[in-house]
């Protein structure tokens, strides 16, 4: 299973509880129903373990991706498309990591 874990900070300008309230109506229940997806949370951070500092990101999102030749079948559907885009407009220069598990 591959993992993507997504890094961001919203644009200037962009309301917060507009993303967050897009995120719970739109980002995860579309993404979550994805058959490629095995799981998917979104995340805020809350700060840096045993540090005053801020975390340089707001936003951590986790998909579980158990076949990525789907995955990228899923993404290309015009209903992801949208929500991608609505995505973009939001997250201001999103770092997306794919990942292997060491075990």
């Amino acid at each position: 299973m591959k993992r993507i874990v997504v890094l961001f900070n919203l644009k200037p300008g962009v309301d917060v509880s507009e993303y967050e309230q897009w995120a719970r109506s739109t980002d995860l229940p579309t993404v979550s129903d994805l058959p490629s997806v095995d799981g998917f949370t979104v995340h805020k951070a809350a700060g840096l373990l045993g540090k005053e500092d801020a975390s340089p990101y707001a936003y951590i999102e986790i998909i579980d991706v158990n076949d990525m030749a789907t995955f990228g079948a899923d993404v290309a559907t015009e209903t992801m498309r949208k929500v991608a885009g609505e995505f973009q407009s939001f997250a201001d220069a999103p770092l997306f990591i794919l990942t292997d598990p060491l075990n």
